[in-house]
């Protein structure tokens, strides 16, 4: 009877392990296709908005309008893309770290989502800040007179907006405590 009980047990972890490699397979064509469509507006910004009047979408409302972004959000840090680049490699890192640690199972799904959303929208914004030395932002809202931002900022803003969300709502204190330390899941205390 024990040989039937490992040999289930160990079915059950191939079983696991070919689950997580889809699912990690998945995860990285969903983070390329992001990435792909932020490069690829970019690059339609460069060519088509580049030294172009203001393109207005909805007047008023919505334009596209270039812009070389030397800093961060808001232009803050501007000029200090060493800085720039090593915090983001760092976060990113951190966060890609914190994704592959995450429990398995629908219940933190969503959450995979979001980081996906933060990582694909950070790793954007540092593909440009290496290649450039800026980062091309180019949609404005102008109602508010919003600073001008790109798909790789919509990705990070709408990922920590629901990633908020989560946190507060839907998962609970015991699911969030080991998920928000620094050490691996495995990992002796």
């Amino acid at each position: 009877m024990r040989s039937i009980g490992n040999f289930r047990r160990k079915e059950r972890s191939v079983f696991n392990m070919k689950i997580k490699k889809q699912h990690l397979i998945l995860s990285v064509i969903a983070l390329c296709s992001l990435l792909l469509a932020d490069q690829y507006t970019k690059r339609l910004a460069i060519s088509h908005l580049k030294g172009q009047e203001s393109f207005v979408i909805i007047r008023r409302v919505l334009e596209f309008s270039y812009l070389e972004n030397t800093g961060a959000a808001f232009s803050s840090f501007a000029g200090r893309q060493t800085l720039l680049i090593c915090l983001t490699t760092l976060v990113t890192l951190l966060l890609v770290w914190k994704y592959l640690t995450l429990p398995g199972g629908k219940r933190f799904v969503p959450m995979r989502l979001c980081m996906l959303l933060i990582i694909s929208g950070a790793v954007g914004n540092l593909i440009d800040r290496v290649s450039r030395n800026y980062v091309v932002d180019f949609i404005y809202f102008v109602p508010i007179d919003f600073p001008k931002f790109n798909v790789a900022d919509i990705y990070i803003t709408v990922g920590v907006a629901v990633l908020a969300v989560l946190l507060f709502f839907y998962y609970t204190d015991e699911e969030l405590e080991p998920l928000l330390t620094l050490r691996a899941k495995n990992s002796p205390d």
